[in-house]
């Protein structure tokens, strides 16, 4: 019997694009579902009725939800392929907490940037490059977060790349190696086929944020 994998979605989602990556990394056929937000599916509603969010990975008819839950479960039921998160315990946790980071940190700066305007966008952008740099630190001179393979942060934070573009925000002169890193990133397949255009992106986003800053 063959698997039923379906990905409740919406194309500009950060959270969204790490499910797809983490997908297309194990090679897993899915059945991607679009999204309306303000309209939202009664199989959304019915697989995610506390948050009723996006991404909803529904495998074999059982619902997963949270990104990061997803791209666990993802690395743990498809194990054929190379693993996304760590063996070892310690690197399994610490690859966990770092992308709790991106999470509880950079999520919330770059929203926080990105919606303000004038001193407070500009106190925004600060904050941002300096959790950016902290996330630099950590990744060193390594090719990936985890060292030289692609896995669990890296996964966690590439979707923030795409939204530089549309937020007209470079960080080649703060964070070199963050962007060094990014494009190696970039060079993957599974990456490249889940970010979406940057230009529709950015046309996306612009017009939410115009919506956004007007309430």
């Amino acid at each position: 019997m063959a698997e039923e994998v379906i990905l409740l979605d919406f194309w500009p989602s950060l959270f969204g694009m790490r499910v797809r990556i983490a997908l297309r990394e194990k090679g897993v056929e899915f059945d991607m579902r679009e999204e309306d937000l303000s309209n939202k599916s009664p199989l959304l509603l019915k697989m995610n009725p506390v948050h009723k969010k996006i991404p909803i990975l529904v495998h074999n008819g059982k619902p997963v939800c949270e990104s990061l839950l997803i791209v666990q479960y993802i690395d743990e039921s498809w194990v054929r392929e190379s693993p996304l998160l760590p063996s070892d315990p310690y690197e399994r946790a610490r690859a966990g907490f770092w992308a709790d980071y991106v999470d509880k940190k950079l999520y919330p700066a770059m929203r926080t940037m990105w919606l303000s305007t004038g001193e407070a966008q500009e106190a925004g952008k600060k904050e941002f490059i300096e959790f950016l740099k902290v996330l630099e630190g950590e990744l060193g001179d390594k090719a990936y977060f985890g060292g030289e393979t692609f896995g669990y942060v890296d996964v966690s934070l590439i979707p923030f790349y795409s939204w530089f573009y549309a937020l007209d925000f470079s960080i080649v002169e703060e964070c070199p190696k963050l962007v060094a890193w990014a494009k190696r990133c970039m060079q993957r397949e599974s990456v490249a086929k889940s970010l979406p255009d940057q230009h529709k992106l950015r046309d996306f986003l612009l017009v939410l944020q115009k919506k956004l800053q007007a309430k």
